[in-house]
């Protein structure tokens, strides 16, 4: 494996290839990963295949940090690069319309044939020595958009209800499946029928009858996706760890998947402070 250090000219090359990739993901357009690498490495200086891949998780890493999507399969990869920040940073500014068209599209309601068969396992925890570390906030370059787009979809309402409605259908179908009709028709979205404030948006059931407090986090993109949680969520789950779980959707666009995150969620994630309340 080589260990030159990449130009700029060849990480510019690269980021562009990414760019155009997470634009036409964007639009909803085809594209192949393997034939934009090919093609991206006839422009390089003699890299490997793996290499341009590693390159390619390492933007995602960036797109995360700034807030913004990354290409579904193309998994966050960090020990990132300088000068690789400072050219996505550069480089974003003709995507950012169609980010922000995508994180605030109205979404649809979703019809999943198995909805049982969308859950997946979660993501493996990341390593300490890997995990991110606090952003350094200092004047914004002009050329790099501030917005967190991340947490705009977040505020989606449209997407947060059709992730819900998706679970609530999740949750009648695996009671169902284990012979509990009558626990399938108590399961109540909660956040609709008292509100955000609960603390928890879906009351189900375990198959003996015991309470599942359910929070949904839906996202359109991969599932590394981070979410945000509120600080009343997070000590809702500490609470009533026994009996609490994180459904996160992701690839909500196409085909939804589901992992479960059950217990405390502060036995899972990361958690980083993204906004304080002052007093005088």
């Amino acid at each position: 494996m080589s260990s030159r250090d990449w130009s700029r000219l060849e990480v510019e090359a690269t980021v562009r290839d990414y760019l155009d990739m997470l634009a036409s993901e964007l639009r909803g357009d085809e594209f192949n990963k393997a034939a934009h690498n090919k093609a991206l490495r006839a422009r390089l200086d003699g890299r490997t295949r793996g290499a341009v891949e590693r390159k390619h998780q390492n933007i995602s890493a960036v797109l995360i940090e700034l807030g913004f999507p990354y290409i579904n399969g193309y998994k966050p990869l960090v020990n990132v690069q300088g000068l690789l920040r400072d050219v996505v940073r550069e480089q974003l500014a003709p995507i950012v319309g169609l980010v922000e068209n995508d994180v605030e599209a109205s979404q649809s309601q979703i019809v999943v044939v198995d909805v049982l068969g969308i859950r997946v396992d979660p993501p493996a925890s990341t390593p300490a020595s890997v995990r991110e570390a606090p952003a350094e906030y200092v004047v914004p370059n002009r050329r790099a958009p501030t917005i967190d787009y991340l947490q705009k979809e977040a505020l989606n309402r449209s997407l947060g209800d059709a992730g819900e409605s998706l679970v609530m259908e999740f949750e009648r179908a695996r009671l169902q499946a284990q012979g509990k009709d009558q626990l399938a028709r108590s399961v109540e979205q909660v956040s609709r029928t008292v509100g955000d404030h609960a603390g928890f948006d879906i009351h189900s059931y375990e198959v003996n009858g015991r309470d599942r407090f359910i929070e949904v986090k839906t996202t359109r993109y991969g599932k590394l996706t981070p979410f945000y949680i509120s600080d009343g969520e997070v000590r809702f789950s500490r609470a009533n760890a026994h009996a609490y779980h994180l459904y996160r959707l992701f690839g909500f666009r196409k085909e939804p998947k589901l992992f479960l995150l059950p217990g405390g969620i502060e036995r899972h994630v990361q958690l980083q402070a993204v906004n304080y309340r002052a007093h005088l």
